[in-house]
């Protein structure tokens, strides 16, 4: 039987940078897989600050996870779209794009998803 693990996203094993400065990705790994918090600045969008890291035309990447502040707007490849903002919890597919809505940065932890994510080769 495992034994109490305590890790915290202030102090990362790892942190991703996203492009122009619009934010990063900090993650705690654990052997059932990572848990993220990303911070999306004012201004982010997928297609313009992660897009270039990933190499795909729409994040690839599967989100289950909970906003803690700010909203975000996720547009899917076919064409469903959903607006988040603090307390919800969001279920998001593999194939859209995504963007911060107004001037305060959102915040939201992720434990699928973010393991691959924004990941330089």
């Amino acid at each position: 039987m495992a034994g109490l693990v305590r890790m915290s996203l202030d102090s990362p094993e790892e942190v991703r940078p996203f492009e122009d400065g619009r934010g990063r990705m900090e993650l705690v790994n654990r052997e059932g897989g990572g848990v993220g918090r990303g911070t999306f600045e004012p201004g982010w969008q997928w297609s313009k600050h992660v897009k270039p890291i990933a190499g795909t035309e729409s994040c690839r990447a599967s989100h289950t996870g909970y906003v803690v502040s700010g909203r975000m707007k996720v547009v899917m490849d076919d064409g469903q779209e959903e607006e988040f903002g603090p307390g919800d919890f969001m279920v998001c597919p593999p194939g859209h794009d995504a963007w911060v809505l107004g001037d305060e940065a959102c915040v939201i932890i992720d434990w699928q998803g973010f393991a691959d994510y924004a990941k330089r080769s």
